[in-house]
């Protein structure tokens, strides 16, 4: 018997700017070789999801040569022209349907998605999304490593926002917010990439300073391995200001370490905070004063979310148990044989 095999089509992931789709596409290719699987990693280089020629034709020649295929749906979805000839044995996996963020796709991610061979969602509110287009989705949610329980700082003011510095995270409302609670002994550490939007990080750091919350709102750029983990081990409180977010692996990080979280009301949050936090209405500073000016202030608050934060540890769900999730709705497209 051939040995089950699959390419899988993504983004080139650039280091500097690695996305929370990054690292799942990543641990989930991880996870499927380590299940036996033999994949191919064919990160495409181009301005996805709107490719210039040479991106188009790279595409092309990959879907020619290649048997089963899982393409990303941020490279699969603006190009059905190229990706729909093939459908019969492609899978496309959806971190954020493309309309949600580039409404003239619609119509050609829904051309993609409603002729692919299968599709995975990585959320819930995803499939959710696909559902209500009339396009069926697997759901694979994010896996999270075991981490140790964080010790914090004081227990209340050693603030961490993690997550591309782009408008869509919300770094600026986080820091109108905390401009209006001066008064508490916050710290705040924005990690993450910041060569996404320089301009909004231009803008960002314009605010800190014309506050004068220099010496109390650091900008980090991205952090990993020992560093990333020295961040989170010092944190008392993650606050996800998203604007859009599909599912927020941060948070999952932060309930994998007990820590209490602050999250927009949007998107996947809901479904991803469960407990252990608090939600807010997405885009309104003064809830999010209310909010944290309690967390600062209400000792008891402050106890109950740890505790609840703390509690769901252990039944997290891990990547090995996502892998296995994306094989199985593969299943039928392993089974054609390779090229």
């Amino acid at each position: 018997m051939p040995p089950r095999a699959l390419t899988v089509v993504r983004p080139v992931a650039d280091p500097a700017l690695v996305s929370g789709g990054d690292v799942y596409d990543a641990r989930v290719i991880d996870g499927l070789r380590a299940r036996g699987v033999v994949v191919h990693d064919a990160q495409l280089a181009g301005t996805w999801p709107r490719p210039g020629d040479a991106a188009r034709r790279a595409l092309a020649a990959v879907l020619r040569g290649a048997g089963p295929v899982l393409l990303d749906g941020l490279v699969a979805g603006g190009v059905p022209d190229v990706v729909v000839p093939h459908a019969a044995r492609l899978a496309v996996l959806v971190h954020l349907p493309l309309g949600e963020e580039h409404p003239d796709l619609a119509a050609d991610e829904h051309a993609v998605l409603r002729t692919a061979r299968a599709v995975v969602a990585t959320s819930p509110w995803t499939a959710r999304r696909l559902h209500q287009q009339g396009v069926d989705a697997t759901v694979a949610v994010p896996g999270v490593d075991p981490a140790p329980r964080a010790a914090g700082t004081d227990g209340a003011h050693r603030l961490l926002c993690l997550g591309a510095v782009t408008p869509t995270k919300g770094q600026d409302l986080l820091v109108a917010a905390l401009a209006a609670l001066r008064e508490h002994p916050w710290t705040l550490d924005l990690v993450g990439p910041t060569g996404r939007d320089p301009a909004f990080v231009a803008d960002l750091r314009a605010t800190v300073a014309r506050h004068g919350l220099g010496d109390r709102v650091r900008i980090t750029g991205p952090r990993t391995g020992a560093d990333l983990d020295a961040v989170w081990h010092a944190a008392d409180l993650l606050v996800a200001p998203s604007r859009v977010e599909t599912y927020g692996m941060v948070v999952t990080e932060a309930r994998a370490r007990g820590i209490p979280v602050v999250a927009s009301d949007v998107g996947g949050l809901p479904d991803t905070l469960a407990n252990g936090g608090v939600l807010t209405p997405p885009e309104d500073v003064p809830a999010l004063v209310a909010t944290l000016r309690r967390w600062f202030a209400d000792h008891a608050h402050r106890d109950g979310l740890r505790v609840s934060a703390r509690s769901p540890r252990c039944r997290l769900t891990t990547w090995t148990q996502t892998s296995r999730r994306v094989e199985q709705a593969l299943a039928d497209l392993l089974a054609i044989p390779p090229t």
